[in-house]
């Protein structure tokens, strides 16, 4: 089973169009996203939801009312002001460290499990999908990332799937690490912007030092192919293949719009220029095949991802 993980170092890249995209080329995967801060991919691809668990995140401290004498100490120690007068705590405040729990002296301080979140097992007219929900306010989105790629990997050997497409967060943080850790393969999405051209490095700065194959895909090369140069000056530099670069075309919206991938976008289009853009878009991912054809699988030595004809 092999693993592409699609992340960008910002947001807007175009890093959800380009996986969903991707999806409708597959021929015999699983789609996670793991873009679990904002995810939008239901958005596209409208999953019928199979199977939901809820999703424990952090543990929150609870004063006992009954053993609490209100000494203060707790107030005192928490370093995030998670304890209020009249001695309840914000669960929302509350970081989980859990030295309130051991500073109480009488014990009136207990850790508490809080459900931050639910993660989905789904169908989706391009096969099954692991997604899921993080709470308004909830933290620890790493190790929820982790849970729905638990969740794919359960529904690739349950529906014999022998490709995992995965759309990651965007930047550097726990969750990206989290969405890229034993990936086959990573796609960074960049765009020629200052921004843009910043945050590139500092993820490629994060597949290099985990040692994970990685190519780039620059979108909307043309709004400033100065910077574009930049770009593919420096992945040269680090021997980082730039495997495409797509121009800039309203048929993201058009496509949006009408809740449709790319691909599917375009089977109903007339115009020369939205074709040509979906060319792209499949010769990128033909190529990103071939890529993961040459990469070792990693729990049986061989290799085992089928190529599709366009």
């Amino acid at each position: 089973m092999k693993q592409l993980t699609v992340i960008s170092g910002k947001g807007g890249t175009g890093k959800t169009t380009l996986t969903a995209a991707f999806a409708s080329l597959a021929k015999n995967a699983i789609i996670a996203d793991c873009d679990v801060d904002a995810s939008d991919m239901h958005l596209i691809l409208k999953p019928k939801v199979l199977e939901k668990e809820d999703y424990y995140g952090l543990e929150v401290a609870r004063i006992d009312p009954e053993l609490c004498i209100e000494c203060g100490r707790c107030k005192e120690f928490c370093r995030y002001g998670a304890v209020s007068g009249n001695f309840k705590v914000d669960p929302y405040g509350c970081d989980g460290c859990a030295v309130c729990t051991v500073i109480c002296p009488k014990g009136a301080v207990s850790m508490e499990k809080r459900i931050s979140g639910q993660v989905f097992s789904s169908e989706t007219r391009f096969g099954p999908m692991a997604h899921a929900s993080l709470g308004i306010g909830e933290e620890t989105s790493g190790k929820l990332v982790s849970a729905v790629r638990s969740n794919a990997k359960k529904l690739a050997e349950q529906y014999h799937k022998d490709l995992i497409i995965i759309d990651g967060p965007p930047g550097t943080g726990c969750s990206a690490i989290s969405a890229i850790t034993g990936a086959d393969l990573v796609l960074v999405v960049s765009e020629p912007t200052v921004s843009g051209v910043h945050d590139l490095k500092r993820v490629l700065e994060l597949t290099v030092h985990f040692v994970i194959p990685t190519v780039v895909c620059i979108n909307k090369y043309d709004i400033n192919e100065e910077n574009t140069q930049l770009i593919e000056n420096f992945c040269a530099k680090l021997g980082i293949s730039v495997i495409g670069k797509l121009p800039y075309n309203d048929i993201v919206t058009k496509a949006m719009l009408q809740e449709k991938t790319l691909i599917e976008y375009v089977k109903s289009s007339k115009c020369l220029n939205e074709s040509e853009f979906a060319d792209q878009i499949c010769q990128i991912w033909t190529r990103m095949e071939k890529i993961l054809m040459n990469i070792q699988d990693k729990q049986k030595g061989t290799k085992t991802l089928e190529m599709k004809n366009f």
